[in-house]
């Protein structure tokens, strides 16, 4: 066992090393997926798939991090803690469940610290229908100019227009209209993609590599950045099925201290939110009844993780920008979605564990 703190990494490069040093040792088979582009510092960029018990496993539960890149540092932490955690490991292998831990899905954005791929993509709403018409959200196409304005950082006039509609509107159609996803502003906020990322297309890869055999698939996806700060709310992350959210439920609620949320019912943090990367799992396993979650801890109130979410967006617009004002921003983004402190690195270590051993006993207990 190690400590929390040893657990997380300063840097992306820094975390992968961990990572596989963690699996290796373990004794997981490995492989790694090469990303075509190279990191921030030079490193080689990739995503890497671990695999800790047999290959033909009936029941399989999937924990990945870095959907959105710069959240890898919470969710890499987890991963190599859980690496070092024989009591969890053991507990797995009693149960006869392999456990598969995809590490940073998005490496590029892991390694440059932003929440993006190297489309400027959220993943996260990059899972469409790319032969069909996409999703149109007029509301962020208002909202477009506002968001990122010409300077940084904003006027005073544009915080009184953003003031306005919030008054207007509220704070949580605020929220909607800016995060549900839009594919109209290739350089804006959450955005979409017009085309599968190569995370996207990667990410397939490895569900029908490693899930094509299974019965039962559980995921917990790793994030960070809506909620209470230290708070891990776990989110049903599926398709809008009443009977997954049930069984999710009943695996996760944690005897109603950590209520499994919804988007499809309006009790999560999070908005209505489209192109959502776990429903490739339908796509790719179609034979394995799936249960998910995204585990999702809060680090700052959201106008706080907006504002660094707009800050970054500004930058990768503005690569001209002074070196200092290039550091602050990259500074803020990183305190958005990650709080170096050891008491919220402890809290994400003591959700995660219950979170993982919880989906090991709601595994075992479905039905051959």
């Amino acid at each position: 066992m190690i400590s929390p703190r040893e657990a997380f990494s300063p840097s992306y490069a820094r975390a992968r090393v961990r990572f596989l040093e963690a699996a290796a040792s373990a004794g997981m088979a490995i492989r790694s997926h090469n990303h075509p582009l190279r990191g921030r510092d030079g490193e080689t960029l990739a995503m890497d798939v671990a695999l800790d018990g047999p290959a033909n496993a009936q029941r399989l539960l999937i924990v990945s991090s870095a959907c959105h890149g710069v959240e890898g540092y919470c969710g890499s932490g987890v991963q190599v803690f859980a690496a070092h955690d024989a009591e969890w490991r053991a507990h797995a292998r009693r149960a006869g469940i392999s456990v598969l831990y995809i590490h940073a899905l998005n490496p590029h954005g892991f390694s440059f610290e932003r929440r993006v791929t190297q489309e400027n993509v959220d993943l996260n709403r990059n899972f469409q229908d790319f032969s069909r018409p996409l999703p149109v959200n007029a509301r962020y196409a208002e909202l477009h100019p506002l968001l990122l304005p010409d300077a940084w950082p904003p006027t005073p006039q544009n915080a009184a227009a953003i003031a306005a509609y919030v008054a207007q509107h509220g704070a949580v159609a605020w929220q909607s209209a800016v995060s549900q996803g839009q594919h109209a502003f290739a350089d804006g906020l959450f955005f979409g993609g017009t085309a599968p990322t190569w995370s996207n297309t990667t990410l397939r890869q490895v569900l029908r590599e490693h899930g094509a055999g299974a019965r039962h698939i559980a995921w917990i996806d790793l994030h960070t950045g809506l909620g209470p700060s230290g708070v891990g709310e776990r989110i049903f992350a599926s398709r809008d099925d009443a009977t997954a959210l049930a069984r999710a439920r009943a695996w996760w609620d944690g005897g109603g201290q950590t209520p499994v949320t919804s988007i499809y019912d309006g009790s999560s943090s999070s908005a209505l939110l489209t192109g959502l990367m776990w429903c490739a799992i339908f796509d790719e396993c179609p034979q394995a009844e799936y249960t998910g979650i995204a585990l999702e801890y809060g680090t700052l109130p959201w106008a706080d993780v907006m504002d660094a979410l707009r800050a970054d967006h500004w930058l990768h617009r503005h690569p001209e920008a002074p070196a200092a004002q290039q550091r602050a921003i990259k500074r803020q983004i990183r305190n958005a979605f990650f709080v170096d402190t050891d008491r919220w690195r402890g809290q994400v270590i003591d959700q995660a564990r219950q979170a993982l051993f919880q989906a090991i006993d709601g595994l075992k207990a479905t039905p051959a």
